[in-house]
């Protein structure tokens, strides 16, 4: 018996023009019932916040933050824009350049690819933090010295990201650095002066061997 194929048109089989009329069919009537959707979609203990504004509370540098604010916006636009909380800087908005990095719950993070509800619970650490009253931090003060920031502007991210990655590898090697600090990028080109920020850094502050 021969095989039918999926452009039959006989009572029994499914043509390709029939299939495509449902799958819109299912696709008008999802976008028509919105919310709906969305709502019969969610886990029964899921509750659903927005498109409105929102309180929602961070925890940042030590201390708690009342807000309030769609769920869409980003952690970065909650600090830039509502708290003027401006280390993090904005560039290229898509994860990629580092220059937004902050640390939540200790670990470097993007702070325009998390959005500001989700950071509710968790410590937010930024730039602001490290630095006392006349006083830089030890790796701030390393950055100045092996003249690692020319335009500065990625230069926040960059010490965020040196932190935490300082934090986990408190004796690094130089390749060490290097990987550690890929997901982080300085136009300038100032990256020989930010590894070696980074050694220094890691004597001073643990009496370890800097590896070269």
């Amino acid at each position: 018996m021969p095989k039918r194929s999926c452009l039959d048109d006989s009572p029994t089989s499914v043509s390709r023009r029939g299939f495509l009329r449902g799958a819109g069919a299912v696709i008008s009537s999802s976008i028509v019932a919105g919310t709906e959707v969305l709502e019969a979609a969610a886990p029964p203990t899921a509750q659903l916040q927005g498109p409105g504004k929102v309180p929602i509370t961070l925890r940042i540098n030590g201390s708690s933050k009342s807000l309030n604010l769609e769920p869409r916006v980003t952690l970065l636009d909650a600090l830039r824009n509502e708290l003027e909380i401006t280390g993090a800087k904005r560039v290229c908005d898509r994860a990629t350049c580092g220059a937004c990095t902050v640390q939540l719950n200790g670990k470097a993070v993007y702070a325009c690819s998390i959005l500001a509800i989700e950071a509710q619970g968790k410590e937010v650490t930024t730039i602001e933090s490290l630095s006392q009253p006349g006083k830089l931090h030890p790796l701030q003060q390393a950055f100045v010295d092996h003249d690692g920031q020319q335009c500065g502007y990625c230069t926040p991210g960059f010490v965020m990201a040196c932190k935490s990655f300082l934090d986990k590898n408190p004796n690094p090697t130089l390749e060490q650095v290097r990987k550690g600090l890929g997901g982080n990028l300085c136009r300038c080109g100032t990256y020989v002066g930010i590894t070696q920020a980074v050694l220094e850094t890691a004597k001073k502050m643990k009496g370890g061997r800097v590896h070269a």
